[in-house]
């Protein structure tokens, strides 16, 4: 069984200036390029932080960054009946197919080094993100990945990551 996907888009997008998530790029959304990169690795996708436009509300509430998405994402797979969530930022838009097939292809929880919010997380894993943030602990996604048991897997190649417009104009010249 392929796993579910996920597309966090919660975020304030405050270096960005405007919702980064649907700024165009070739002509389609940011978020668009993410939801056809996933989907060939996984048994549907979801949106989180976006309850109002038909994704799922970041859990236990807005605010709390990538966890939050990712927390929501964990509850949605093990409502769905699925083991596993590949998860992926909104403002990732270039992700490679063998990059996804090799987090895929891994057993347990991991994360792409070079782009923590990028992995493949057990969705088992859903009740100790509940507590983790119930404790107060929301800080980086290495943190709680080294809470969680998750390995870092190393690329070795550059993941372009939308944070600003300068960035979003430089990976125009990604495509052909």
């Amino acid at each position: 069984m392929k796993p579910l996907g996920a597309i966090l888009a919660g975020g304030q997008a405050r270096r960005f200036g405007s919702d980064k998530a649907l700024a165009a790029l070739d002509g389609r959304a940011l978020i668009d390029h993410v939801a056809a990169a996933l989907a060939p690795h996984c048994d549907g996708v979801i949106l989180c932080g976006r309850a109002g436009e038909g994704g799922v509300p970041d859990r236990p509430a807005p605010g709390l960054g990538p966890l939050g998405g990712l927390n929501a994402a964990l509850h949605e797979a093990a409502e769905l009946g699925a083991a596993r969530v590949l998860v992926a930022p909104c403002d990732t838009p270039l992700l490679p197919a063998p990059l996804l097939e090799a987090l895929v292809a891994r057993h347990g929880s991991c994360f792409v080094a070079q782009l923590p919010v990028l992995g493949i997380w057990d969705a088992a894993l859903a009740p100790l993100c509940d507590a983790y943030i119930a404790s107060g602990a929301r800080s980086s996604m290495q943190a709680w990945a080294a809470h969680a048991g998750a390995t870092a897997i190393d690329w070795g190649a550059a993941i372009p990551n939308i944070n600003s417009c300068d960035d979003l104009s430089n990976v125009t010249g990604f495509f052909p």
